[in-house]
């Protein structure tokens, strides 16, 4: 026997790019849209709740979110999405990956519409709600991440496979687009149809009585992407990775297969029963055999994605504040409430057309050519380099002729964050761990990844205050300027090049050679076999 490799994974792996990948791109990405979607919008509307629900009479400035309620709305879904990432990561090694896909898929659908409803209409509880249901919303979303880049990696073949991973998480680009866009319609809809004075001409008048449905409807509208491919998800068959090597049934993986291939793929009962029987295969998750195996991998997979997303959200939170030091919206008190969120919702939009989105399709055109590895380590070192860029000479950067200058740097750190480690950090683990663990070191992976998000979320809301007590957000301590905090991103982007080389590189192997499912590769019979017989038994080199 040429390899360890059964019939049908072999087939998987040569199979020629066919339309049942861009199916699966298509339903798994959709879910990331949705997630997309629903993450980034609440941040477009953060500022018109602020308005209706925290207005202080005879105030300067517009009403704004308390920070604990603004900490609690912004970051209650990050909570959710971690719980979620662990969960359903665990459950999709459990039940198998099919199962579970179409239960996030509910969740996301419910909890988008429920948080825009609110049970009374005093400010506690109208936060009290959307937290509850965001949290909820989260715990759905969480799901997606394991679920989608198991089933894509499980889907594809060795050739093209990183880029169809990084096309589903691509996808998240789309899906911030979205949201920007219809919140410019939504905006510039009831802006015309009910105008209203700028708030230092009228404070009560500025924000109508009809804003309210304004940031409902965003943020319901995210359950419409979710629904659609609800029936699609529920179609696709369960992996032939699990189900021939996690539920060790061989007929079943043969026969969905061949429907999916279209090609004849017998049935390898026996080989199957032999793989179960060895010993070696055994080990259970964080056995010593496992940290021996892939522990390091996993401490590489963990921190990378951690450290990418301090600095990934903590730039998404305080990027409406840079927006408004650099110009491109103006003093709230200026603006009425729909205005305001119209403003934010075009800058988001501008910078996720210049930057987000092409960084993501830069991703999925080089991840095969150049490597995991290579696209990582190059994401880091320029986030790094503009960080410090940014950071160094931030006072040249506030001024207002330098605006244009400044954008482009910030634009060229989202840029290199998205052709960089924000894509590789979802691709990689879902590559390098044994099928049976597969799902739940993908959670584990992204969870490490959320925390990192909060950390950026919370701890920068809070350090990117101004040193000087009488230059603080309204209910903010002092903290150590915006200046320092970009340094101290900077630094957490170096110390993520330095945790990128525990990460292997997975350019054009097989998942069961990356994850070591069979150690016997016979590599000169390879290649030869694959062109004589797609269906050959054959080790995947």
């Amino acid at each position: 026997m040429a390899g360890d490799q059964l019939n049908v994974l072999n087939a998987l792996d040569v199979a020629k790019t066919q339309w049942y990948h861009f199916t699966a791109i298509v339903v798994a990405g959709m879910g990331f849209f949705t997630d997309a979607y629903d993450l980034f919008c609440i941040s477009l509307v953060t500022k018109l709740l602020g308005r209706i629900y925290y207005h202080v009479d005879g105030s300067v400035k517009p009403g704004t979110l308390p920070p604990n309620v603004s900490a609690a709305v912004n970051g209650v879904a990050f909570v959710g999405t971690l719980t979620g990432q662990l969960f359903f990561g665990w459950l999709g090694d459990k039940l198998g990956r099919k199962k579970v896909y179409g239960m996030t898929l509910m969740v996301m659908v419910i909890c988008s519409i429920a948080s825009g409803l609110s049970f009374g209409n005093k400010p506690k509880t109208v936060m009290t709600t959307l937290c509850f249901f965001r949290f909820w919303l989260g715990f759905g979303i969480g799901g997606d991440y394991p679920l989608s880049a198991t089933i894509m990696s499980e889907y594809a073949n060795k050739k093209t496979r990183g880029a169809f991973i990084a096309a589903v998480f691509a996808m998240q680009g789309f899906g911030i687009l979205t949201g920007g866009i219809f919140a410019i319609i939504v905006s510039a809809v009831f802006e015309a149809r009910f105008p209203a004075p700028a708030y230092q001409v009228d404070a009560v008048g500025s924000t109508v009585p009809q804003a309210d449905y304004v940031w409902r409807i965003i943020l319901m509208v995210g359950a419409l992407p979710a629904a659609m491919t609800y029936y699609s998800r529920s179609k696709m068959p369960e992996t032939a990775r699990y189900t021939a090597l996690v539920a060790k049934d061989a007929k079943l993986a043969a026969s969905n297969m061949s429907k999916v291939l279209q090609v004849e793929i017998e049935a390898e009962h026996q080989r199957v029963e032999e793989i179960t029987r060895d010993q070696s295969r055994q080990f259970g998750l964080f056995s010593k055999e496992f940290m021996k195996r892939h522990g390091l991998h996993l401490l590489g997979t963990t921190s990378t994605w951690f450290l990418l997303d301090i600095a990934f959200y903590s730039q998404n939170l305080f990027q409406k504040d840079i927006f408004s030091a650099i110009g491109w919206i103006p003093p709230a008190q200026t603006m009425n409430a729909i205005q305001e969120v119209f403003k934010i919702a075009r800058a988001q939009t501008l910078i996720a057309l210049c930057s987000t989105v092409p960084g993501y399709w830069f991703t999925v055109a080089f991840i095969d050519i150049i490597g995991r590895f290579a696209i990582q380590m190059m994401g880091f070192f320029f986030m790094t380099v503009f960080m410090f860029a940014l950071a160094i000479p931030y006072d040249h950067w506030t001024h207002k002729d330098n605006r244009i200058g400044f954008v482009v740097m910030y634009s060229l750190t989202f840029f290199f964050a998205n052709f960089g480690p924000n894509a590789t950090t979802f691709v990689v683990p879902a590559e390098i761990f044994p099928a049976r663990f597969r799902s739940t070191c993908h959670g584990i992976s992204a969870a490490s990844g959320k925390l990192g998000a909060m950390v950026g979320a919370f701890g920068f809301l809070y350090l990117a205050q101004s040193p000087e007590k009488n230059k603080t957000e309204h209910g903010y301590p002092p903290g150590i300027g915006v200046k320092n905090s970009l340094i101290v991103l900077g630094v957490v982007n170096l110390l993520g090049m330095v945790f990128t080389l525990l990460v292997p590189e997975s350019k054009g192997k097989s998942l069961e050679e990356m994850s070591g499912e069979h150690e016997n590769n016979d590599e000169s019979n390879s290649s030869s076999s694959i062109n004589n017989n797609q269906n050959s038994t054959v080790s995947a080199a």
